[in-house]
């Protein structure tokens, strides 16, 4: 539990997910840590919002947006964000390295990824762009 809603004086939350400036749909909440984790030059960022969101919008340039309406472009990472990109290189899981093509050519990576997070072994908050367990990035089998 966090610290403001276990005291009494906290008057609301703010939303876990807001509009993205640039396309208007709604994205979740991403920890300042995650950007700071990507943004190029990150000791030059200066965060201006209180709480950011990350944009899984491919056509959006946007990566994350603040509470206040500050962007952060894509451009400005140095990490590709693999649900914005559509090359097979591109990563679908940031902890262990697994590509798309990695997974195009042997599914049973995503059991190596399955294990290795029940295992606690992921560093999802940092390693991905989105701040999230890859797991839900990856394509539904064709059973």
């Amino acid at each position: 539990m966090s610290h403001c809603c276990s005291s009494s004086d906290c008057a609301s939350q703010h939303p876990k997910k807001r509009r993205c400036p640039a396309n208007g749909q709604e994205y979740a909440e991403v920890p300042v840590r995650t950007i700071a984790h990507h943004i190029k030059a990150s000791w030059a960022w200066t965060p201006t919002a209180e709480h950011y969101y990350f944009c899984a919008d491919p056509a959006c340039a946007v990566a994350y947006f603040g509470d206040d309406d500050s962007t952060v472009l894509k451009s400005r990472l140095r990490t590709r964000i693999g649900v914005k990109e559509q090359t097979g290189d591109d990563l679908l899981c940031y902890c262990f390295g697994v590509s798309k093509e990695d997974f195009a050519r042997d599914p049973a990576t995503k059991d190596f990824v399955v294990a290795q997070t029940k295992a606690g072994l992921c560093s999802c908050e940092t390693s991905n762009p989105s701040g999230r367990c890859c797991l839900k990035d990856f394509p539904k089998s064709r059973a």
